[in-house]
């Protein structure tokens, strides 16, 4: 029986929100470029990730990284302070 290894996933991202208890909604901004026009433009996203202190507050910069399914949205566990 062998068993499979997968590459967790790490990801930078802003604390946006902290209401909620021991989750934590990270915004991770991403830099693109428009294929024709060659201008760049930003492409956000909302992830939730688990925090099990509460030690994490609104402004942190902080590193996420991927986990089994803690709830219906939580996907992602934050590591620490970037």
């Amino acid at each position: 029986m062998t068993t499979q290894t997968t590459k967790k996933q790490h990801i930078i991202g802003m604390v946006v929100s902290d209401k909620m208890d021991k989750t934590v909604v990270v915004k991770v901004d991403q830099k693109k470029r428009h294929p024709k026009y060659k201008k760049t433009y930003t492409v956000s996203k909302k992830f939730k990730a688990h925090d099990e202190k509460n030690e994490y507050k609104k402004g942190d910069r902080v590193v996420i990284e991927s986990v089994r399914p803690i709830s219906k949205e939580k996907k992602f566990k934050v590591i620490s302070k970037a």
